[in-house]
């Protein structure tokens, strides 16, 4: 049931997934909205009810909306950087959105879809971008660690503590969520090693956007990036990043493999970053504008909007709901990103560390003789 390797002579065997499925993406609702069966993924959205779907949509509007809000908020100096997700709201909505109140998310810095689900306050969201703190919600209140800047770092925080999780007896897990040129980080593959020979309940959850800053993944995966974990021992899945119910589907399985002590689940949900990599970046430079337009053809919030259109729940009410709570957060966004205030200058040393620490307060001591050089420095 595993996804097979090369043979011998040089020609390759069937690709695999879990449930046995060939290479092909998992996939249950295609780019035109068509919702298609598969007896071996069903089940594991059969509880998805029409409410839930109109709150899978709504979920992904507001997160796009979120997303384009900071993005403006960027562009008029009021944040200094903004990693942007447009194109990924399905990866990260629908994975998120079964994840249960104690399972715990080790994310990179563009997975802000991932923490509005979790419960994350919209100012914080905003906070270091704005660099006014050191980061942003506290990770305990919404079981979501805060973004990890180092490429792939946070896979390692993952796996540690899914390996508490194991030794302490419950059956929470964690996810680790990171793009497609993590996985050619030290880091992610030694989590890999880590996770695979203690069974740590952890679930790998990549989102191959096609593009590591500007280096397109073909130059650095010559097969599919889901290929990689079984080396290592650890069972993989390949779906559809741009259909929310298959997203869904692949990170339950993922979860109750977890959950029944079977150790660590690889996803590769192929979706594609529709924007830049951060608002420094112009992907214009290096994206063919043909091969754009055949992703935003499989945007993934026009395509749950044909299904519910199809099944007569794309209403005028909900539309105007949808637009009302998208326009609210992004409102709340804006008000809390402009009530922060600049900290004072020494408070950069506040929380570092939880005790007193010798070194930390002679740096403090210095930098404040060094602030002091400049007073009265206009006159």
């Amino acid at each position: 049931m595993l996804r097979s390797t090369p043979v011998s002579d040089d020609r390759t065997t069937t690709d695999f997934d879990l449930l046995g499925h060939p290479e092909d993406l998992v996939q249950l609702l295609t780019p035109t909205g068509e919702r298609v069966a598969d007896p071996a993924y069903d089940e594991w959205v059969s509880d998805v009810s029409d409410e839930q779907l109109a709150s899978l949509y709504e979920d992904m509007v507001v997160a796009r909306r979120l997303d384009t809000e900071a993005t403006a908020l960027q562009r008029q100096g009021q944040l200094g950087l903004w990693p942007p997700l447009l194109g990924q709201e399905a990866a990260q909505i629908g994975s998120a959105r079964v994840l249960r109140s104690d399972d715990f998310v080790f994310s990179s810095y563009r997975e802000n879809g991932v923490a509005y689900v979790r419960g994350a306050d919209l100012t914080d969201m905003v906070r270091v971008w704005r660099g006014v703190g050191h980061s942003g919600w506290n990770p305990y209140e919404i079981g979501m660690a805060t973004p990890a800047v180092i490429i792939g770092a946070q896979t390692l925080h993952a796996t540690g503590y899914a390996i508490g999780c194991k030794h302490d007896g419950v059956d929470s897990v964690a996810i680790t969520y990171f793009g497609d040129g993590a996985t050619s980080q030290g880091d992610v593959n030694e989590a890999m090693v880590f996770a695979a020979s203690f069974k740590a309940p952890v679930v790998f959850f990549c989102q191959n956007n096609q593009w590591a800053i500007s280096e397109p993944v073909g130059l650095q995966a010559a097969r599919p990036i889901a290929d990689r974990a079984p080396g290592f021992g650890i069972p993989s899945m390949r779906v559809d990043g741009n259909d929310v119910l298959a997203v869904m589907a692949v990170t339950r399985v993922a979860l109750d493999r977890a959950r029944r002590g079977e150790g660590p689940t690889f996803i590769e949900a192929v979706t594609y970053r529709m924007g830049p990599h951060t608002t420094s970046d112009d992907p214009s430079r290096y994206v063919d504008p043909e091969v754009e337009a055949a992703w935003a053809a499989k945007d993934p919030i026009i395509r749950l909007q044909r299904l519910l259109e199809s099944n007569g729940l794309f209403t005028d009410e909900l539309q105007a709901s949808v637009t009302a709570k998208a326009d609210a957060v992004a409102r709340e966004m804006r008000d809390g990103c402009h009530s922060l205030d600049a900290p004072e200058a020494l408070t950069v040393f506040d929380h570092v560390y939880t005790t007193p620490h010798s070194g930390l307060e002679r740096q403090k001591s210095q930098y404040a003789a060094y602030l002091a050089g400049f007073e009265g420095s206009a006159s």
